[in-house]
């Protein structure tokens, strides 16, 4: 066959084996015009099973494969180090930092703290010494500072600054920048940098259960936040005040005892309010109020906070959790001070405005079971719907119990219950409100026998109730006739209780009432969402600059189509004026 050499077997592109330069140095692939010296290299890829024959790539000084800190599988995908992505991660919540102030704009801040939720799965001690001994340099100015996140962590011993590898290839001559040919100099690290840092620090000690280091760190550390006076440091700030307070909690003796480290925190919680009020920092300021009223309510000080709720005032413009916080503690208070009806409210407030996050599902679980108390204490059954809810369901179990003991009006249910699951509503703070649910039960009993019997004797009621005597339960009647909770008469000389006809509820003003309630509360959520919208700070001046250089461009065309100096091709179609 023509253009086939028999002896020889025809060789796919790609098929040899070798994986070698070829150096051809037959006469007839010689090129003409050359000398007879001249040589022609021919180089052929190697294939792909010699690709995959070849042997791995040599590991670098740390153990790693050098191959840009990544590794190919088999399918072609990228396998990153999780230890390198995670300080990667970390080292990018710098730019954040760096632009926040920069452009003074605390949205990048927050940014940066939110990160710290997908951090602090990975975070591990040795990652953050190797993150701060890359940040830092042995001559940096915060290298003192950077020594006590080390010594804090238990990481003294690593070196500042990042330590070249044997496999890096060290120039002879420095790299010079500028004109004098001078080395550049490291660039410094701001204090936010230091700040995000010493959060994470205290995330790692908190963590790992060193509560009482991570308390003698958190004291250094809210000391040097109060010794900078920056604004771009108030989220920080915040975060920081947040663990200071959180450490204290978890040393003994723990709370409600009065010896309580916490107690001893309050001069500087109080101090750092005064501060945050001067400066303006709201963020702040918010934070610590919602902490003051955490300590307060930990060991039972009813009255000093609603001392401090009187005193202070809450800032409208702070972050929506602070705010959600801030009612349920507040919505607490008001129910230990039997004011139900407020507390309905803070409450019911807390609920909405609690995040939908699965990491949040605490906080609702808290706010919803005493949002279910309350409503107990204020005479009304709370909706099905709420203990059907897939992620409240097993929590809320206990309290269905209670619900249904309550709206039967059954006594002796209702003390089962109670002793049955003590220690769970002891844990959730609501043990003793609860408590407070036996007369309630009483008088939604005796309001399903006033809507039963037009006419009952007190000795029924009495045995019907299990109560001690018929004394007992004429005094309970009486109280509940005066309190609205029935419309009845009682007739102590029959013994005997009445019921009057109940009359048509919409004749009255309380569906009116009711439907301006919801009205209310519709138009504030309104304006708590419009307060809550953030804007870039100065947006509008460049939108109206951006706008008045467009109106001067068009008159300086339209005064050179005037004269004459331009026609429509030169402005590539068709100019329909200003």
């Amino acid at each position: 066959m023509p253009g086939k050499t028999p002896d020889k077997e025809p060789v796919e592109n790609g098929g040899y084996r070798g994986g070698k330069d070829i150096d051809m140095k037959d006469k007839d692939l010689k090129p003409k015009g050359k000398k007879a010296d001249d040589e022609m290299t021919v180089v052929v890829p190697p294939s792909k099973a010699s690709k995959q024959s070849s042997a791995p790539p040599p590991n670098d000084a740390e153990g790693d494969v050098a191959m840009d800190d990544a590794e190919k599988t088999g399918d072609g995908e990228v396998k990153v180090d999780p230890v390198v992505q995670t300080i990667n991660d970390i080292k990018s919540n710098f730019a954040l930092l760096d632009r926040a102030v920069a452009l003074f704009d605390a949205r990048f801040s927050l940014r940066a703290l939110r990160s710290i939720s997908s951090i602090r799965k990975r975070l591990t001690p040795d990652i953050l010494a190797q993150a701060i001994s890359e940040t830092y340099t042995s001559s940096s100015p915060g290298a003192g500072d950077a020594k006590k996140l080390l010594l804090a962590i238990g990481r003294s011993d690593v070196s500042l600054g990042r330590q070249p590898g044997p496999e890096m290839e060290i120039d002879s001559e420095p790299k010079a920048s500028g004109k004098n040919g001078a080395k550049k100099e490291p660039k410094e690290v701001i204090p936010e940098i230091d700040i995000f840092l010493a959060i994470l620090t205290q995330v790692a000690l908190h963590d790992s259960k060193q509560f009482q280091q991570g308390f003698e760190f958190s004291q250094y550390l809210v000391d040097r936040v109060r010794s900078l006076n920056r604004r771009t440091l108030d989220s920080l700030a915040a975060k920081a005040y947040f663990y200071y307070s959180l450490f204290a909690e978890q040393l003994a003796p723990l709370p409600p005892s009065p010896r309580s480290p916490i107690v001893s925190i309050r001069p500087t919680l109080l101090a750092a309010l005064r501060t945050a009020v001067l400066r303006k920092d709201v963020d702040t300021q918010a934070s610590v109020i919602v902490l003051l009223l955490r300590n307060y309510l930990l060991t039972s000080h009813i009255a000093q906070a609603d001392l401090l709720v009187s005193h202070t005032q809450f800032p409208e413009n702070a972050a929506n959790n602070q705010v959600a916080r801030f009612l349920y503690y507040l919505g607490r208070t008001r129910a230990i001070q039997l004011r139900y009806t407020e507390a309905h409210e803070h409450l019911t407030a807390a609920t909405r405005k609690a995040p939908s996050s699965a990491c949040a599902l605490g906080f609702s679980h808290s706010a919803t079971k005493l949002l279910l108390v309350v409503e107990l204490l204020m005479g009304d059954i709370p909706d099905r719907a709420t203990f059907r809810q897939p992620n409240m369901e097993t929590a809320l179990q206990p309290y269905l119990l209670l619900v249904q003991a309550v709206r039967v009006g059954n006594l002796g249910d209702f003390e089962t219950v109670i002793a049955e699951h003590a220690d769970t509503f002891g844990r959730d703070g609501t043990y003793t409100l609860i408590l407070r649910l036996r007369q309630n039960v009483i008088k939604t009993g005796i309001r399903m026998m006033s809507l039963s019997y037009s006419r009952i004797s007190l000795r029924d009621i009495c045995i019907r109730l299990h109560l001690g005597s018929e004394e007992s339960a004429e005094y309970i009647v009486a109280k509940a006739i005066r309190d609205g909770v029935i419309e009845a008469t009682l007739d102590r000389e029959r013994g005997f209780m009445k019921s009057k006809e109940v009359g048509d509820v919409y004749a009255t003003r309380e569906p009116g009432e009711a439907f301006h309630d919801r009205i209310r509360a519709c138009l504030a959520l309104h304006d708590e969402s419009v307060k809550a919208m953030r804007f870039p700070m100065n947006q509008h001046r460049l939108e109206l600059k951006n706008a008045q250089e467009a109106r001067e461009r068009e008159r300086e065309m339209a005064k050179e189509i005037q004269e004459g100096d331009l026609d429509e091709d030169d402005l590539g179609g068709e100019f329909e004026g200003m």
